[in-house]
């Protein structure tokens, strides 16, 4: 715990893209620090150690992507002194411009940071760090959606779409967090950071958090998957789709393409982010991952369904696809998938 008593300033950036629930999920969490332990031992609250705030590039009430109503308390230019700026998720869909977009909060983000605060972003909202060119040459995560369009985008940004955290930067800075809800992982290292590791344990044991250890791969759908602008591609997109576990798929959608092997696996790339193996890769594991979820096949009767002869390369591809093996992921969220559905 610190010794100082001097609360820890936070900005949480907010506008009308971003939802209620991580913007004033931050604040909860961060006004409860050193306030309600007390509460919960011996029934008397404690200073509260971190005083956060939500700013906006302008003043007044304004509706959130959900529709809630998010309620700034100061305007960009009235918290020019922060020490940690947060930034919540951006509801942009993956792919959209953000050029001309977000010009004044880029703008008070990079002052931000030229003075010496840490710079922290809950899931898509890392996007506006690579936009203000914060990023360049640096690790980062996002959310799982945006991590190829924020590596195709932004080339010079190390993007660690496996991580459920990165802190990256000039002084470790840059604090990034990925998908859903590793906001909590992000505001729990900010409190243990700037605070103390005793009062970020104090928070998550009153509100439950468990440390989103594993990263964000067992999620990942197919962000990727999406049909994609060029016809040829496309088309062998809708093949494959259906036919991901014949055999040799690839010789079968180089020949669907009509172009050579070589032309074809080029333009399939620069059209989808992933060679077409890494694709065929990643709709068996998907199917893989609903099978692991919803049944109690064996996992060599699994590797089989979805293509593949050899369980033990099936085996060893998940772990270092999803970062657990077939068996662990079953068993965390195959419990997960019946006790949400036992009651439906």
């Amino acid at each position: 715990m610190r010794t100082s008593q001097t609360p820890v300033d936070v900005a949480i950036l907010a506008f009308p893209e971003t939802t209620a629930s991580v913007t004033y999920g931050m604040y909860d969490l961060f006004m409860a620090v050193g306030r309600d332990w007390g509460v919960v031992v011996d029934g008397q609250s404690g200073q509260t150690l971190m005083r956060p705030s939500i700013v906006s590039a302008r003043a007044g009430p304004f509706v959130a992507a959900n529709d809630v109503q998010i309620a700034p308390q100061a305007t960009l230019d009235e918290r020019p002194d922060a020490r940690v700026v947060c930034v919540p998720e951006l509801t942009v869909p993956p792919g959209h411009p953000l050029t001309g977009r977000f010009t004044a909060e880029i703008e008070w983000l990079k002052r931000c940071y030229a003075r010496g605060a840490t710079l922290a972003t809950a899931c898509s909202g890392a996007m506006l760090l690579a936009e203000a060119g914060l990023l360049d040459g640096q690790d980062a995560t996002t959310h799982w959606a945006y991590c190829d369009i924020m590596r195709i985008r932004y080339p010079t940004v190390r993007v660690r779409k496996e991580r459920a955290l990165v802190v990256s930067g000039e002084g470790q800075r840059l604090v990034m967090a990925g998908g859903g809800t590793s906001w909590l992982d992000l505001a729990l290292y900010l409190i243990a950071r700037f605070v103390g590791v005793d009062a970020a344990m104090q928070v998550a044991r009153i509100n439950l958090i468990d440390w989103h250890a594993i990263g964000q791969q067992p999620f990942a759908r197919l962000a990727r998957s999406r049909q994609v602008d060029d016809a040829v591609v496309a088309r062998c997109q809708t093949w494959i789709a259906e036919h991901y576990r014949e055999a040799s798929p690839v010789s079968t959608m180089v020949r669907l393409s009509g172009l050579a092997e070589r032309s074809f696996k080029r333009r399939f790339q620069q059209a989808t982010g992933m060679s077409p193996l890494e694709y065929v890769h990643t709709l068996r594991l998907e199917e893989a991952k609903q099978m692991l979820e919803a049944g109690d096949q064996s996992i060599e009767a699994i590797a089989s369904e979805v293509g593949y002869e050899d369980a033990g390369f099936f085996s060893r591809l998940f772990r270092r696809e999803v970062r657990l093996t077939p068996a662990q992921y079953r068993k965390r969220f195959g419990s997960m998938r019946q006790a949400l559905t036992s009651g439906v």
